[in-house]
Order: C-alpha cells, then sequence, then structure tokens
C-alpha cells in the first residue's frame, strides 16, 4: 500500500498522457499508467521511483479491461485520488461523406465510449473508498468548442466529452468526486508536430500553426490534480497563444 496519492491515467505511454503521468510521478503521486502498449507504458514507468508505477495495458473501448485496470490500482495502492481520463483517438481528414462507418464507430468507442467507461469506474471505487471521494479530469480538447475542417468524429465525440464533464460533476457532488476537463491546444506531442508543416484552415488555406511545449499540460494536470477536493476547475484550457482559434485566428 502506498501512502502517496494514487493517480490512474489512460494514454499514458506517449504525448499528453506521458506528460502529465511523468509531472505527478515527479510531485510524488503514485500512478498506474494505463494505454494499450505496454513497452511506451514501461519506459514512462522506468521514470519513476521503486513501486511507484504500475504498469497495466489496457484497451479502454473495452469494458472488461477498463474495470480489470481500476482493480488492479485498487489492488496494489488500496484507492484511487484521481483519474486522468486522456486516453483519445483520431480519423483522417476526409469529407464527411467519405468518412467510414468502421472509422466512426472506432472514434466513438474510444473517445466517448471508452472514457465513459473509465470515469464509471473511477466512481464505483471512489465511492466506495475511505475517505470518500476523488478527482477526474477528463481530456476535452480544443475541438469540445471549435472544430477543424474535416473532423466531425473526433469533434462530435469531443463536444460530447463536455456534456459528460459537466453531468458528471453535478452527479459526483454528493460523493465528494470533483470532475473537470482539460482542453488542450497545438501541444507538441509527436501526433502534433505535422501542424507544424501546415494544419488546414477554416478559409481553406493550409498554413502551418505554432506548438507549446507537452510539458506545459503535465503542470496543468498537475495543478488541477493538487487542489482541494472543496475546490474545482470544470473547464482548463491550454494553449499555443499563437494557434488560430481565439476569434478568426
Amino acid at each position: 500500500m502506498s501512502k502517496s496519492k494514487i493517480a490512474v491515467v489512460t494514454g499514458a505511454g506517449t504525448g499528453i498522457g506521458r506528460a502529465a503521468a511523468l509531472a505527478l510521478m515527479k510531485d510524488g503521486w503514485s500512478v498506474v499508467l494505463a494505454g494499450r502498449r505496454v513497452e511506451p507504458l514501461n519506459e514512462v514507468a522506468s521514470h519513476a521511483a521503486p513501486g511507484q508505477a504500475l504498469a497495466v495495458p489496457t484497451d479502454v473501448a473495452d469494458p472488461a479491461a477498463v474495470r480489470a485496470l481500476f482493480d488492479a490500482a485498487v489492488a496494489q495502492y488500496g484507492r484511487v485520488d484521481l483519474l486522468f481520463n486522456n486516453a483519445g483517438t483520431g480519423a483522417p481528414a476526409v469529407p464527411i461523406d467519405e468518412l467510414p462507418i468502421e472509422t466512426w464507430r472506432n472514434v466513438v468507442d474510444v473517445n466517448l465510449s471508452g472514457m465513459f467507461y473509465c470515469l464509471q469506474q473511477a466512481f464505483r471505487v471512489m465511492r466506495a473508498q475511505s475517505p470518500q471521494g476523488g478527482r477526474i479530469i477528463n481530456n476535452g480538447s480544443i475541438s469540445a468548442h471549435t472544430p477543424r475542417p474535416m473532423s466531425i468524429a473526433y469533434t462530435s465525440t469531443k463536444h460530447a466529452v463536455m456534456g459528460m464533464t459537466r453531468t458528471a460533476a453535478l452527479d459526483g457532488r454528493k460523493y465528494d468526486i470533483a470532475v473537470g476537463q482539460i482542453d488542450v491546444g497545438n501541444a507538441g506531442t509527436e501526433l502534433a508536430q505535422r501542424m507544424t508543416q501546415g494544419a488546414m484552415q477554416a478559409h481553406g488555406v493550409v498554413a502551418p500553426e505554432p506548438l507549446m511545449d507537452v510539458d506545459i499540460v503535465g503542470q496543468s494536470v498537475l495543478y488541477m490534480a493538487n487542489l482541494p477536493l472543496e475546490a474545482n476547475v470544470l473547464f482548463h484550457t491550454v494553449m499555443a497563444t499563437k494557434m488560430p482559434f481565439v476569434g478568426r485566428g
């Protein structure tokens, strides 16, 4: 059993999840690392002190696997104080009528259903533990507010995450479960590097976009995570200052 606070981070092997997991571990949290591929999870775990990290390969689109993830967290550490509900996927930028149904379903399965499965299991654990409660941070994205061209699957799921965050924040009150959302714009992950070469803009022009250091996002997650349960950041937007989002870009 660990005496530190316990976090579950999904999509922890790369990108924003990795940055958040490293920030939490550096701050003394014990972290359960979830993701589909064990090798990146083990790489993140290698930065932890002995016993501070647990890698649990997990497909969040599988509700049984998600339950097993939270059971493993409780078996190892006794409780869960934080879920960073981060795992997500995208789809190729194609016209709406050319998007394969299987691709649509995969994005919904991961970004919406998978996030719900994780949130549901976090509620199950946080309600039952003593002291009761904890915090859930959903990764919404700038796309929870404003779409990019040809992004209907990703944008639809991220808009839905906003509704999930609001509803769970309301339903979590009586259990001391604080639920918030972080919306990230242009963090410097491997997937986002293509934006520096050019991204399609709303008026049809391809233009390069600036990125910010992904570790800034990790620090934002850490700030939200360390708040006392009497306070909650319901929505937190952190973005590259000059990215085309505010106003007309």
